[in-house]
């Protein structure tokens, strides 16, 4: 088993190193040559190799001494900004919320979300968007606070999680100026009609609006089928297609992509959660996320 690495024989390599002499070392240190020299030969014990050779009247590194103080170089470097970290630890108390986010998850649904926590004081918001399986496995290794998902976490014996429901928008059917007209005409019947814009089978609303199609005897003319509802939002507000949006953030969504809405999709829902790995929330800031929605 390893000696556990002694960081006060290697500053002293380190200094020994760059100073090129047991001397300058010793004066530099305010030791005793012979004190500086056998804290190194320790150092070069621990570690099974030769750091300093002789040169000349001095001391040069060896390739492995070379390779170490490279190491030691980076260390004591980080040595030197550890007050000045601490103090600022003490003076900004930064307050980190690390959050994965299903990729099928709106975005501005996303921003409602976290409303009850983006004015918070040196909040560093650490944002990682990706497939619900993926993030739930990064959750696991506690590499992040808590998952925004259109669903709850499948059951998984290996795997202790818990979800809390957020709440639940309608969805409504949107089009860009330029296929209002047709869109509105007859409508739902006008989806056989115009081109739709659809959310990728991954993601729960899409079986929820096949039904929904189903039930109205519609045939949708699929123009287009993403994972992304950012992406579906661009490309229908465009002029690609009609699309469906939850009403939980119409104004924003009327505002930011200049859509109108042209009619509901009664019985379609989309629900958030909340995915964490604790039975009773203590984070601050996921505690304060699910309070709002409770």
């Amino acid at each position: 088993m390893a000696l556990p690495l002694n960081y006060r024989h290697l500053h002293y390599f380190w200094v020994a190193g760059h100073e090129g002499s047991l001397s300058r070392a010793a004066d530099r240190l305010g030791m005793a040559v012979q004190t500086v020299s056998e804290q190194v030969r320790e150092l070069e014990r621990s570690l099974g190799v030769s750091l300093l050779k002789p040169a000349g009247r001095g001391l040069a590194l060896t390739e492995a001494g070379t390779a170490v103080i490279r190491h030691a170089d980076r260390i004591f470097e980080l040595g030197e900004q550890l007050p000045e970290i601490a103090r600022g630890a003490v003076e900004h108390k930064v307050v980190r919320l690390a959050v994965g986010i299903s990729d099928g998850l709106p975005k501005l649904v996303v921003r409602r979300l976290l409303e009850p926590v983006v004015a918070e004081a040196d909040l560093r918001l650490v944002c990682q968007e990706g497939p619900l399986e993926r993030l739930l496995g990064e959750l696991a290794l506690h590499r992040l606070d808590v998952v925004l998902a259109d669903r709850p976490a499948p059951t998984n014996p290996s795997l202790r999680l818990y979800s809390r429901e957020l709440g639940m928008s309608a969805i409504a059917w949107y089009a860009p100026t330029s296929l209002r007209a047709a869109a509105r005409r007859g409508f739902p019947a006008s989806l056989e009609s115009v081109p739709v814009l659809l959310p990728s089978s991954q993601h729960v609303v899409r079986g929820l609006l096949d039904r929904w199609f189903e039930k109205h005897g519609i045939r949708p003319r699929i123009a287009g089928e993403f994972d992304d509802s950012a992406l579906l939002k661009t490309f229908g507000s465009s002029g690609l297609g009609v699309f469906p949006a939850v009403e939980r953030v119409e104004d924003e969504l009327v505002a930011r992509y200049g859509v109108t809405r042209i009619g509901g999709c009664e019985g379609v829902e989309e629900r958030f959660f909340a995915i964490g790995t604790e039975r009773k929330i203590t984070h601050p800031l996921v505690r304060r996320v699910v309070r709002v929605a409770d």
